[in-house]
C-alpha cells in the first residue's frame, strides 16, 4: 500500500447519526500515512466523543470556533491552507446548506470559506430532507463550483424509513477521497480499461464450471489508475471484491460476455490490463434442464473460449499499451516470455500461484514483470496494491518511449 505520508485531510463530522462511521474513515486513512486532522460540530459531539478521533489519528480534534488554542498550527486559516483535501462525512443537510451560501458561524463552515483544498461531501439525512427541493439547489450549486460527493446509498434509514440518504460506507468514502488526496497525475486523460473475476460457465442452469479468482488484482489495479487521474473501466466477471467507487463497471459472467464488453471497451482505450482469471474452456451444449443424480459417470464436452487479451492485442493501434498477467506454477519467467511473444503483449505480469502468500484470493503476490523490449523485473512479495503500483510505473516508462 503506497504511503500518504506527506498528505493531511481534514474531517469535518457533523451531526448525523452516521457519525459513528467516520471512525472507520479516519483510522482508514490513518494507516494509508495521511494525517488526519478531526473538526466535530457540536452536533457531532452530541453523538461521538472527540477522544475517540484523538486517538485513532493522533491528531487533536477542533471542536470549538474559540477554544483555547495548545498549538497555533489548528487556526483555521492555517489548517485550510495546509490541507490537501476536506472530507465531510457525515455532511447533514444543515452543513450543505451552510457551505452553498457562505454561512460561517461555527470552525468547520467558516474553514470551507477559506480552504482552497478539493471539499468532499459524503451526505447523511432523511430521504424527504434529501430530497427536499432546498436540498437539491444545495448540492447542485456545490456541484457547479467543484465540489465533490460520494452517495448518499438507499437503505434503512434511522428514522425507521427506508430510501435515499443512508451515508455510503467508509470503505467507499476513502475509495473516494484518495484520488483527490493523492498528488500524482501522470494518466490524467488516460483511458484505462481492466478485466478482473473470473468467469462462471453453466453447465446446466444451476451447476457452472468457475475458478477462485477474488477480483483483488483487479481491484488494487483500479485504484491505482484512478489515484493517478486515470479514466477507469472494469469489465468483472464473480468476484469477491467488486471494483472501487469512481470506476465505471461492466459485470458479466462468461467468458464470451467478457470478451464482448472488452472489444468493444478496447477500442477506445489507452491501456487494457488482462487482469482477470478467464476460462479457458466452456461447456459445449450446457443442459437446458438440471441434469439429475443417475448414480453413473458424466462427461462434460469442453470447447476453447476466446482469448481475450490476445484479441485485443492483435487489433492495437500505435501507442495503445496492452498487459497481460500469466499465472504459472513453473518455469515462471520462461512461461510469461512465451506467453509475452506468442501473444503479441506489450508487457506481462507474471505471478506465481503455487506460493501460498501468492495464491488465489490472497492480498500479497510474488511476481516479475517483462516487457516486449526484453527487460525482467523481478519483484519480492508484495501487497497487491504496491504491484499495481509497480506495474503503472512500468506502464509510463513505455508511454515516454
Amino acid at each position: 500500500m503506497r504511503s500518504m505520508s506527506n498528505r493531511e485531510v481534514v474531517l469535518g463530522v457533523t451531526g448525523s447519526i452516521a457519525a459513528y462511521k467516520a471512525c472507520e474513515i479516519a483510522s482508514m486513512l490513518t494507516k494509508r500515512g495521511v494525517r488526519v486532522t478531526p473538526v466535530l460540530t457540536r452536533s457531532a459531539r452530541e453523538l461521538v466523543g472527540a477522544a475517540s478521533f484523538e486517538a485513532i489519528t493522533g491528531q487533536r480534534a477542533i471542536t470549538e470556533m474559540f477554544e483555547p488554542l495548545q498549538n497555533p498550527d489548528v487556526e483555521h486559516i492555517a489548517v485550510a491552507t495546509r490541507a490537501h483535501l476536506f472530507l465531510i462525512a457525515p455532511a447533514t443537510a444543515n452543513i450543505l446548506a451552510k457551505a452553498a451560501h457562505g454561512l460561517a458561524d461555527d470552525w468547520l463552515s467558516t474553514t470551507l470559506l477559506a480552504t482552497r483544498a478539493p471539499i468532499l461531501f459524503a451526505p447523511a439525512m432523511n430521504t424527504n430532507m434529501y430530497n427536499h427541493a432546498a436540498t437539491q439547489a444545495n448540492i447542485h450549486l456545490l456541484r457547479e463550483r467543484g465540489c465533490c460527493f460520494v452517495g448518499p446509498d438507499a437503505g434503512y434509514l434511522a428514522c425507521g424509513t427506508t430510501g435515499l440518504g443512508r451515508m455510503v460506507e467508509p470503505e467507499t468514502v476513502v475509495e473516494a477521497a484518495i484520488p483527490l488526496i493523492d498528488e500524482r497525475e501522470d494518466y490524467v486523460g488516460k483511458d484505462v480499461v481492466i478485466t478482473s473475476g473470473g468467469n462462471h460457465e453453466p453447465i446446466d442452469p444451476v451447476r457452472y464450471i468457475g475458478n477462485r479468482s477474488s477480483g483483488k488484482m483487479g481491484y488494487a489495479l483500479a485504484m491505482e489508475a484512478l489515484a493517478r487521474g486515470a479514466r477507469v473501466t472494469v469489465v468483472t466477471g464473480p468476484a469477491e471484491v467488486q471494483p472501487p467507487y469512481g470506476a465505471d463497471i461492466d459485470v458479466v459472467e462468461s467468458a464470451a460476455e467478457m470478451a464482448k464488453a472488452s472489444g468493444s471497451l478496447a477500442k477506445d482505450a489507452d491501456v487494457f490490463i488482462g487482469a482477470a482469471a478467464v476460462a479457458d474452456y466452456r461447456v459445449e451444449r450446457p443442459s437446458a434442464e438440471k441434469h439429475k443424480r443417475t448414480g453413473e459417470a458424466w462427461s462434460l464436452d469442453l470447447v476453447e473460449n476466446p482469448d481475450i487479451i490476445a484479441d485485443v492485442a492483435a487489433k492495437k493501434r500505435a501507442g495503445q499499451i496492452v498487459v497481460g498477467f500469466a499465472a504459472e506454477t513453473e518455469d515462471l519467467v520462461e512461461n510469461a516470455r512465451a506467453k509475452l511473444q506468442k501473444k503479441g503483449l506489450d508487457i506481462v505480469v507474471a505471478n506465481e500461484v503455487d506460493v501460498p502468500e501468492s495464491g488465489f484470493g490472497s492480498d500479497t503476490i510474488k511476481a516479475c514483470i517483462l516487457d516486449a523490449e526484453g527487460a525482467t523485473e523481478n519483484l519480492p512479495l508484495l501487497s497487491k496494491e504496491d504491484l499495481a503500483t509497480a506495474l503503472f510505473d512500468r506502464i509510463a516508462l513505455s508511454f515516454r518511449r
